[in-house]
């Protein structure tokens, strides 16, 4: 089937509002190369699981889509429409499954050295895309704060040194406290700001308690799903002819309710849960690993106005055999390593705080938990530049908050 062929009864099988929408934008879609509709489609069949950020944006994709006049839809889509696929493309069901319809056309571009051509006409749409767009107001700037080192009271190497490049490094800093100041903080900006999942509070290892205002996950909360999880996988491991291709397939089709997650009471949220350990590497084993993907996905997909993020000691490396086991004594945690790993992580938090929109006005904290240095990053603030001033954390937020 060719996207001309299509018909209101073929979303039948989509999530009710997914479906809708599908249904209103049938004669766009009809238009459409087989070559790109599955990859919106693949958005779209999401959509009553997204969050709202997300919505908005497939929202608005559609919207400008539908708007444009036929000859210049033409001219968007020239470059997808001159690939060539084969037959056997068109015959799967990429309307129901686009996600795996897009693996196939991957692996089939490659061996047609179409791949440069696609991601050429990829990257053209999604400029023009992004020009179209509207840029949102805020309601206030952007803040991500890091907490790393949880238990170290040395460092094996200086800590920050990426950040510091862009920011002010205080020494000096006064430790006593410093978690309840920022979480206090974070809860603070989501009482002022009550928008559904824009302020969030992620920890790789057991949470604080907050209030409700604040979209929290943490690994150790998450730890029976991650069980249910790793017995999956070492049950499709020992199976015969299972490799990483097949087993990756088999995760992107798991659901909350297959993890026990049916009872969590907020769809996306659960479903935001399980792609962080269907979709991540290492994820399942690694709080680090956890902490570190969370932020990534939390940023791109939901664009949060406030995110901080703990990070907690994550078990030594070992045998696959035995990390897939997960069992972990206090002995076999590596606070050290997991310092290294996270100074790194901070670095990487600030880079895609930094893709979204207002990054020139938003502002990034990053402290050693316990200990005495921290680097903010502020509109406000000098690059590379050391203070030796003995703030507070309360201080050290203030002038990060301008």
């Amino acid at each position: 089937m060719l996207p001309r062929d299509l018909h209101a009864a073929n979303f039948d099988a989509y999530p009710p509002q997914a479906r809708q929408l599908a249904v209103q934008h049938l004669t766009l879609f009809q238009q459409l190369p087989l070559s790109f509709l599955p990859s919106l489609l693949r958005e779209l069949i999401e959509y009553d699981y997204k969050f709202p950020v997300e919505r908005i944006r497939i929202e608005q994709e559609l919207s400008i889509l539908s708007d444009l006049p036929a000859p210049q839809l033409a001219q968007w889509f020239h470059a997808f429409a001159a690939l060539d696929l084969a037959m056997s493309l068109e015959r799967t069901d990429w309307v129901a499954k686009p996600a795996q319809f897009i693996e196939k056309e991957s692996a089939y571009l490659w061996s047609t050295h179409q791949q440069d051509s696609f991601r050429e006409a990829a990257v053209s749409y999604g400029d023009r895309l992004q020009s179209a767009r509207p840029l949102p107001s805020l309601p206030t700037a952007r803040l991500g704060i890091a907490i790393i080192g949880q238990g170290t009271a040395t460092t094996p190497e200086p800590l920050f040194l990426a950040l510091r490049k862009h920011g002010t490094f205080f020494s000096q800093i006064k430790p006593e406290g410093g978690l309840e100041v920022l979480l206090a903080a974070t809860e603070a900006r989501a009482a002022a700001h009550p928008i559904d999942y824009a302020h969030w509070y992620i920890d790789g290892g057991a949470p604080n308690p907050t209030t409700k205002a604040l979209t929290t996950v943490s690994y150790s909360t998450l730890a029976p799903v991650r069980d249910k999880l790793l017995s999956f996988m070492q049950t499709q491991i020992a199976r015969p002819g299972m490799g990483p291709e097949e087993l990756r397939t088999e995760l992107a089709q798991m659901s909350p309710a297959q993890l026990g997650m049916e009872r969590q009471g907020d769809p996306a949220l659960d479903r935001f849960q399980v792609k962080i350990f269907t979709e991540g590497s290492g994820t399942q084993i690694f709080s680090t690993t956890f902490a570190q993907w969370t932020t990534r996905e939390a940023l791109r997909r939901a664009e949060p106005l406030t995110l901080l993020v703990r990070y907690a000691p994550r078990q030594r490396q070992k045998p696959m055999n035995e990390l897939l086991a997960n069992t972990i004594s206090p002995g076999e945690l590596d606070p050290a390593g997991s310092l290294v790993d996270a100074n790194m992580a901070a670095y990487y938090h600030w880079v895609n705080q930094q893709r979204l929109h207002g990054a020139e006005q938003s502002s990034f904290l990053v402290w050693w938990e316990g200990q005495h240095q921290a680097v903010v990053i502020a509109p406000t603030l000098p690059r590379r530049v050391t203070s030796g001033s003995a703030l507070t954390l309360k201080q050290l937020l203030s002038l990060a908050t301008g």
